[in-house]
């Protein structure tokens, strides 16, 4: 794997110049920021591959998608409901993504992800290490505004910038390669935190989650090297607000948005339903869980690949039906077969949802304005993380089932599809 990485990263410098005198007005945006002829560009590249793995690993892949496992220990010692629980999700998301997601997209175009990669690990390590103290609703609100902060200033924005400034035409595989972490982290927390709580209780195995984000992913966001400023060309990006203009953006928006709902709704409160709902014991929950979060993993490389190889839009069309066709069976299958199945589909789906999006966005708007973009969307997104679990644990609370939640995920799934549909179809130029 690291040999692969490595080969891609070092072609960008190799090509650079071919790539330069091959740029027109009538070619597509990302043929903008390219690396400098430098011959040992492949070395700091491959290290922010590398690092963008790890960073994820944790702060996505631990830090997001771990947090669902601790809610049901929550329910049974502190006598809260499944609305409770998933409301720390919501309110920190509803106050941190509109705010500091758009501050965040232009810092990191202004001063680069590096600093701001650094802010979020320290961010999400706090909010681990506080989650495993709290005994009141209060502070469990305030430290998930910590983890809301973490995943925001550390999570996918400053990778995805990272990565799209470091990569050109091998951008999708270095994308598939770091967002790996998210699904080796999201397969790896169950059972890691399953024998943490099994050890030293629910409360003590947060906080060494917490510590050990920092420990294990500071160190290399701090010695990371910036990627280089973008070089220029005869095309010229289209600004933040001409992006604005574009009903393209807003089609991106729509459809991130609704499938990021139908995701986050469905992942924050599964482990409540096998757990509490269907009486899986803590083991067959954290095995179902991994499943899904290991299924990414396969997810990601496949979208990955198939990003450098066909059109973003029909790549992004089959990840959103994907999520949809694999949420049914995960809270209406009668056996663990269907489950399993489920979970399978769910998990490829699960992988491509939000490592496509900066793909299609820098294809259709280029890379100078990345940042800001992806601000936005991904604070529209952090809305829809928040609202959709909250709102399925609503139902759940007063249907006493899954089953209108249910229909309500697909629907919403189905729809952020459908957008799809109205964006641009631009040919892939990779066919190594």
């Amino acid at each position: 794997m690291r040999a692969w990485v490595k080969l891609h990263a070092m072609s960008e410098s190799r090509t650079h110049a071919a790539e330069l005198s091959a740029v027109s007005i009538g070619e597509p945006s990302t043929q903008q920021g390219l690396l400098p002829a430098n011959p040992r560009a492949g070395r700091p590249a491959y290290q922010a591959a590398a690092t963008s793995f790890v960073v994820l690993f944790w702060i996505v892949g631990v830090s997001l998608w771990g947090l669902p496992f601790f809610y049901d220990f929550m329910v049974q010692q502190f006598g809260w409901t499944r609305a409770q629980v998933t409301s720390g999700n919501a309110l920190s998301k509803l106050v941190v993504g509109p705010i500091f997601g758009f501050l965040a997209g232009w810092i990191v175009d202004r001063f680069g992800p590096r600093r701001v990669m650094m802010i979020g690990i320290l961010m999400a390590a706090i909010a681990l290490v506080g989650l495993g103290w709290i005994s009141s609703l209060g502070m469990f609100y305030f430290f998930y505004l910590f983890n809301a902060l973490g995943y925001v200033c550390g999570g996918p924005l400053p990778n995805q910038v990272l990565l799209t400034r470091w990569f050109d035409r091998s951008r999708g595989k270095a994308m598939g390669f770091a967002y790996l972490g998210i699904g080796i982290g999201g397969a790896t927390v169950p059972w890691l935190s399953h024998f943490l709580v099994q050890h030293f209780g629910w409360q003590t195995a947060l906080q060494i989650l917490g510590i050990l984000i920092a420990v294990v992913s500071f160190p290399l966001a701090f010695i990371l090297k910036e990627p280089p400023r973008l070089a220029t060309t005869t095309v010229s990006s289209p600004s933040t607000r001409e992006a604005f203009g574009k009903i393209s953006f807003y089609l991106i928006t729509v459809g991130s948005v609704c499938s990021i709902a139908a995701v986050s709704g469905t992942q924050q409160n599964l482990k409540l339903f096998l757990s509490l709902d269907r009486h899986f014991t803590q083991s067959d929950a954290a095995g179902v869980l991994s499943m899904v979060l290991g299924f990414s993993i396969a997810g990601r490389l496949l979208m990955g690949w198939l990003a450098d190889r066909f059109p973003k839009k029909y790549v992004m069309l089959l990840t959103y039906l994907l999520v949809a066709a694999g949420i049914p069976l995960l809270f209406l299958g009668s056996n663990q077969l269907l489950l399993y199945i489920s979970a399978a589909i769910f998990g490829i789906g699960l992988g491509g949802d939000y490592m496509i999006v900066p793909l299609i966005t820098a294809e259709i708007f280029g890379i100078e304005t990345l940042g800001r973009l992806m601000g936005v969307i991904l604070a529209a997104g952090a809305i829809a993380d928040a609202v959709s679990p909250w709102a399925i644990g609503h139902v759940r609370d007063i249907t006493g089932n899954y089953t209108s939640s249910c229909f309500a995920l697909v629907g919403i799934g189905l729809l952020g599809a459908l957008t799809v549909f109205g964006l641009p179809t631009i040919r892939s130029r990779s066919t190594d």
